[in-house]
């Protein structure tokens, strides 16, 4: 028998447009895996790492180094004190991250507000935790925090919020408002923010990344979760950290001690290598990223597109245009028409209903992305004539 959680589950919307960008020879603006962005200096010191070992298991909590450098990379950027020796966890990525949280600091029953659009991952872990999702939805035109809604979402049982930003899928960074409000909810209400503040280091057009956990008021009820996945574009390692006050983090370690226990040494000491960069390394990455935001961007509303701004992360989400909306039926159309395939955002609404908007990733090649966008622009021209006569 089944675990009925995720027994029920179907294989997740990035597998299978993936899958079907493969059996129609698209091109996959889907899957947020970047292309050609991997530094080569961390690459190197990984290599070095597994030259020279060891091989066997790292502390539980991560090597040193690496707890050093996120505590630093913190400071530097952010203006944040961390005390490396009893404020940070090594995992084996975000989503473990993720787990740990839920499992560390949900009991059964506790209720735990999403804010949807949310990443898939989110609301299957916490319900195997015991915990209850609660879903507030985030709506175009503007993708704003609805401070009624959230408020009256808000019961005795609620126990924690889960929080993206700079957020997947949409691109934005919570503004100084929507941080305000939430941390006044959280000492109004005894709650605690579990951040996704994976795309961090992410950000466009000068803007800077907010958190919860530089409010001094809430700093001990926030747990910031970042990913050397996405900040060093090596997507495949899995090397994930979470940011705590020492209270919170000892029951998410516990729970990190019974799922990985460790990660990979070497790919942790590239990681503490990469942290350490200069300025100019993620002052370039994030050069790099809005160049491609740009284009594939332009390119999207020249083809007629109604684009959001992308101010942060690997994507840019788009209306359909359609005047009854199937965002699943269409990316289809796309894949096996145009041969460029994007995620359908009702994937990211527990009811699946919010049908009108599609997501592209531009952290993919330049000539990956030109290329897209001559299909696609072809595809609604065609469309369009198509529509004309008939």
């Amino acid at each position: 028998m089944a675990n009925s959680i995720f027994g029920a589950l179907d294989t997740t919307i990035f597998e299978t447009m993936s899958r079907m960008a493969a059996e129609a020879g698209a091109i996959n603006l889907g899957q947020g895996f970047p292309e050609g962005l991997e530094p080569e200096e961390v690459i190197e010191a990984a290599i070095a790492a597994l030259r020279s070992g060891p091989h066997q298991y790292p502390p539980m909590a991560g090597l040193p180094a690496l707890r050093q450098a996120v505590a630093e990379n913190a400071r530097r950027f952010l203006g944040l004190d961390v005390d490396w020796e009893k404020e940070v966890l090594v995992t084996s990525g975000a989503t473990e991250a993720l787990a740990d949280a839920f499992f560390g600091l949900l009991e059964p029953g506790d209720e735990v507000i999403v804010f949807e659009p949310a990443y898939d991952s989110y609301q299957p872990i916490i319900r195997r935790a015991g915990a209850v999702p609660v879903p507030v939805r985030i709506t175009p035109p503007d993708w704003r925090l609805p401070f009624e809604r959230l408020e009256a979402a808000i019961t005795p049982k609620t126990r924690a919020f889960i929080l993206n930003t700079p957020w997947n899928p949409i691109g934005r960074i919570l503004g100084e408002e929507e941080l305000r409000f939430l941390a006044d909810l959280m000492l109004k209400h005894d709650l605690v923010a579990i951040c996704d503040e994976v795309y961090e280091h992410l950000v466009f057009d000068g803007r800077q990344h907010r958190t919860l956990f530089a409010l001094p008021e809430v700093r001990d009820r926030v747990v910031r979760i970042g990913s050397a996945g996405k900040t060093f574009s090596v997507t495949g390692w899995k090397v994930g950290y979470i940011t705590a006050c020492e209270v919170l983090l000892k029951p998410i370690m516990r729970a990190h001690q019974f799922i990985t226990f460790t990660t990979p040494p070497a790919l942790q000491a590239a990681v503490a290598f990469g942290l350490n960069l200069p300025d100019a390394y993620f002052d370039g990455l994030r050069a790099d990223l809005q160049g491609r935001r740009d284009l594939l961007v332009g390119g999207l509303r020249a083809a007629g597109f109604e684009v959001e701004n992308v101010e942060a992360t690997y994507f840019a989400i788009a209306a359909t245009g359609e005047a009854e909306p199937d965002d699943v039926a269409f990316c289809r159309a796309m894949t096996f028409e145009a041969g460029v395939t994007a995620v359908p955002l009702s994937a990211f609404y527990g009811k699946g209903d919010m049908r009108s908007h599609i997501r592209f990733c531009f952290a993919k090649r330049e000539e990956t992305l030109r290329a897209a966008v001559e299909r696609i622009v072809a595809w609604r021209e065609k469309r369009e004539r198509l529509a004309a006569v008939g």
